[in-house]
């Protein structure tokens, strides 16, 4: 089975750019550390993203999906990697991964 892979759609130089701008792990099929990335709880769904940002923080959220848009790419979020129905990845996806991501901060003023 051929894997999906970005590149077939991406420059290079324009995926090397976007790595530039992470301070997390971008992994590439092939790469260490990108099947323990794309697996999920649910070992029934065996998905390949094409590329998977692990993200450092939220300016990698907000790096990760921006580029996503410009680039019309399906993007994925992997939170923990619960989700039975394997919603959090798929084939040939932008998969950010959020499991580094320990905090949280709410900004109560926009809730008033």
């Amino acid at each position: 089975m051929n894997k999906p892979n970005l590149t077939n759609v991406l420059e290079e130089s324009t995926i090397n750019e976007f790595k530039k701008n992470l301070r997390g792990n971008l992994f590439r099929p092939g790469d260490e550390g990108y099947e323990s990335s794309r697996k999920i709880f649910n070992a029934m769904i065996d998905k390949h993203p094409g590329l998977i940002v692990k993200s450092a923080g939220v300016a990698d959220v907000i790096t990760t999906v921006n580029f996503a848009r410009k680039n019309k790419l399906l993007l994925a979020v992997k939170g923990g990697g619960h989700s039975v129905a394997g919603n959090a990845i798929c084939d040939g996806c932008l998969m950010i991964d959020l499991s580094n991501m320990k905090g949280i901060r709410v900004d109560q003023i926009g809730y008033r």
